[in-house]
């Protein structure tokens, strides 16, 4: 019976010669980023990025909101695979991260399709209640808030579509009784929400630090 396997750097660079390559424009930008303070460990794995990005085709996406920005990787990949007039929300605490991301946006002819709100996600999610309903929600924000992000994306999310939640397995922490901080809890609070959730099917990928798809039932 197979199980799962170690991604090293050498097998990590084999799934990127198979998969095909990191273009110029996110490559850039990944660069960039991970000479900032935690940027690499912020930061989506190229692969995951391109997995965002096939969930949007898949789905059909054309409206997506995104819970953290930071400098906009996840976003760029995501926005390039809406169509000419899809929309991606994108929230964030700190405006810096959308004046860093902008430029990539721009040079990728995709920034009229992203909308920044910045401030409080939360009150921002409350805003969106008044909004059409989103094909898909790609969650990787503060970990602490996870059940209340989870909880209102729900509420936004049309019959159909889905959730994607990133850092499900939070480095193991998630099984470890030792670990009690706030992050751990949010996401352990997070994942029994949604495990009892009976509005939608779920998935969780022990991929990359955890990825959970929840999709809304149609029925």
């Amino acid at each position: 019976m197979a199980t799962q396997i170690t991604a090293t750097e050498e097998l990590l660079d084999y799934v990127r010669r198979i998969s095909g390559p990191e273009d110029t424009l996110l490559a850039e930008l990944r660069t960039e980023t991970a000479e900032l303070p935690g940027g690499t460990a912020m930061q989506v794995l190229p692969e995951e990025a391109r997995f965002l990005a096939l969930l949007v085709l898949l789905t059909g996406a054309e409206r997506i909101l995104e819970i953290g920005t930071f400098t906009g990787y996840s976003t760029l990949s995501m926005a390039r695979a809406l169509p000419a007039n899809g929309r991606l929300v994108t929230c964030d605490l700190n405006p810096k991260w959308v004046k860093f991301a902008k430029p990539y946006w721009t040079r990728a002819g995709v920034a009229d399709r992203i909308e920044p709100r910045i401030g409080d996600a939360g009150t921002t999610l409350d805003e969106l209640a008044a909004e059409d309903p989103f094909d898909l929600v790609f969650i990787d924000a503060d970990k602490a808030n996870y059940p209340k992000y989870y909880e209102k994306s729900a509420d936004l999310l049309r019959p159909g579509g889905l959730i994607v939640l990133d850092n499900t397995l939070f480095l193991g922490r998630v099984i470890d009784p030792s670990a009690t901080d706030p992050d751990t809890n949010g996401i352990r609070e997070a994942n029994h929400l949604i495990r009892e959730d009976d509005r939608m099917d779920i998935c969780v990928l022990p991929l990359s630090d955890g990825v959970t798809l929840a999709r809304r039932k149609t029925f």
